[in-house]
């Protein structure tokens, strides 16, 4: 920093004037030296003229001694000036040295940071692989007790990873699709000592079977819970992909839950005992597919579900036992195909079903045994289609239903066995139509129906109802 150095203004200005009075006496006596030191007159009279002389040299002597301290001034007041212009410009410099140092010291915070993160980052990685890799390790152990806690810590994990959430539900997933056969029920009065061992393997196996089934129904369980929350929730699993492929279901809830979205898959896969529920669930996005799956037994329910957008899919399915409820559901939008679907056993029931939007599509399908019940439902709009179905046995009832628009089509349908019934049935409005249709055998009991728009015949004879049609009495 630069100093400025100046004496106290009295010793400056002293200093001055007596520097100054000494150069004036150095002066006359100098002149007086010249002129060889001439002595002054003893008595010599002092006149006005010799007196004015005197006060002008007193007046300029004092003259010259306020200017010697002027000039003093002025030059401390032009050192201060200089002092100050040179302190702002050192201010300044520091001022622009503190900039770039606090510009440095914000870049090394923000590379520091960086590090940090990525440090971070890299140990979080790390840690969540290490997670993932010991949820995968315990889902592979040979005890029950370690693989539900594999479970457990595959679907946290799910939660906390966000970018592996995909990940570890496919983990999930696969375990369900692994080989799996339902326990079956040992008699209690079986012999379990003797010479015969099998009844003590059978055990055995039933409980290692039963064991597994808690596991496999507590994975399924995590899911629909997960499923069950709002989709702005951190750990939702809305929108993502399931895949059931060949997986055998023996019981699981999906109760609730909402599928908005991703790929929702149970392709070939067996539904041999127990309940699987899907009440109250909504369907309102992507693909539901149920492609060449097979019912047979238990019980699966979409009580009161709702098709509002996406497709479910049916096609080829096999429903030879058990029931399959759709009981309530609402169908306003989106499409389900029972497409080529073989239906030779059990009971299918849409009692009660509102389809208000979209499409069921039954194209080709086989009736020939058990019962699909349509009682109660109600087609206000949307297309339900039966074309090229065969009914070969068992039977489908709409009793009760109420078509009041939409289309119900049966166009092409081959009637060779069973019995379709409408009993009670009202049409007011939209269209059913039997077009092509081929009777062979079987029932088509429209009795009791109340017909404002009577079902269309196509190519019969004056459009009157085929043989084996029974029609409203008089």
């Amino acid at each position: 920093m630069p100093e400025l150095r100046l004496w106290g203004i009295r010793r400056s200005i002293a200093l001055a004037v007596a520097a100054a009075l000494l150069l004036v006496g150095g002066l006359i006596a100098a002149a007086l030296g010249f002129a060889g030191w001439p002595g002054l007159e003893q008595g010599a009279t002092v006149t006005a003229a010799t007196l004015f002389d005197l006060l002008k040299l007193v007046f300029a002597v004092v003259a010259g001694i306020g200017g010697v301290a002027a000039l003093v001034v002025a030059y401390r007041r032009q050192r201060v000036a200089e002092h100050t212009n040179r302190l702002a410009e050192f201010a300044h410099q520091l001022a622009h040295t503190a900039d770039l140092r606090a510009e440095v010291t914000k870049a090394l915070a923000v590379a520091a940071d960086d590090r940090a993160k990525i440090e971070t980052d890299r140990n979080g990685v790390r840690l969540l692989n290490e997670r993932f890799a010991k949820a995968s390790e315990q889902l592979g152990s040979e005890k029950a007790a370690v693989r539900l806690a594999g479970v457990y810590a595959m679907a946290g994990l799910a939660d906390d990873w966000g970018e592996g959430r995909q990940t570890c539900i496919e983990v999930l997933c696969a375990y369900i699709r692994m080989p799996y056969t339902p326990p079956r029920e040992i008699p209690s009065e079986a012999p379990t000592q003797g010479n015969d061992p099998v009844p003590m393997v059978d055990a055995q196996t039933a409980r290692t079977a039963s064991e597994e089934r808690e596991v496999r129904h507590t994975v399924i369980r995590l899911i629909g819970r997960h499923l069950r929350l709002a989709e702005e929730e951190p750990t939702s699993w809305r929108g993502l992909d399931f895949d059931f492929t060949g997986a055998v279901f023996d019981g699981g809830d999906f109760s609730d839950a909402t599928f908005s979205g991703g790929l929702v898959s149970f392709d070939r896969a067996t539904f041999s005992g127990g309940e699987v529920s899907f009440d109250r669930a909504t369907f309102s996005g992507g693909l539901v597919s149920f492609d060449r799956a097979t019912f047979s037994g238990g019980e699966v329910s979409f009580d009161s579900a709702t098709f509002s957008g996406g497709r479910v899919d049916f096609t080829v399915a096999r429903f030879s036992g058990g029931k399959v409820l759709f009981g309530g559901a609402a169908f306003r939008g989106g499409r389900v195909n029972f497409g080529v679907a073989a239906f030779s056993g059990g009971e299918v029931s849409f009692g009660e079903a509102a389809f208000s939007g979209g499409e069921v599509l039954f194209g080709g399908t086989l009736f020939d045994g058990g019962r699909v019940e349509f009682g109660g439902a109600t087609f206000s709009s949307g297309r339900v289609f039966f074309g090229m179905a065969a009914f070969s046995g068992g039977e489908v009832s709409f009793g009760g239903a109420a078509f009041s628009g939409g289309k119900v089509s049966f166009d092409l349908a081959l009637f060779d066995g069973g019995r379709v019934e409408f009993g009670g049935a009202t049409f007011s409005g939209g269209r059913v139509s039997f077009a092509g249709a081929t009777f062979n055998g079987g029932e088509v009991w429209l009795d009791k129906a109340s017909i404002d728009v009577p079902p269309e015949f196509g190519d019969w004879p004056g459009g009157a109802p085929p043989d084996g049609l029974s029609l409203p009495k008089a």
